[in-house]
């Protein structure tokens, strides 16, 4: 089950990071600040990835 949550989680995270790659682009977002952008989508994504997947230990 982990297994399969882990390659879950990273799709999920490379496909975050290139969605928010794509708005960087398109908003003109200053290089000095899209560290910070991609830095806290980045811990948003893991904590949701990290709680629902507490979520599904616990419930099943």
């Amino acid at each position: 089950m982990a297994i399969y949550y882990i390659a879950f989680a990273s799709v999920v995270l490379f496909l975050f990071n290139s969605l928010t790659n794509r708005l960087c682009i398109q908003k003109n977002i200053p290089a000095e600040k899209q560290v910070n952008v991609f830095r806290w989508i980045n811990i948003m994504i893991t904590i949701l990835l990290v709680s629902s997947y507490i979520e599904v230990i616990y419930v099943s």
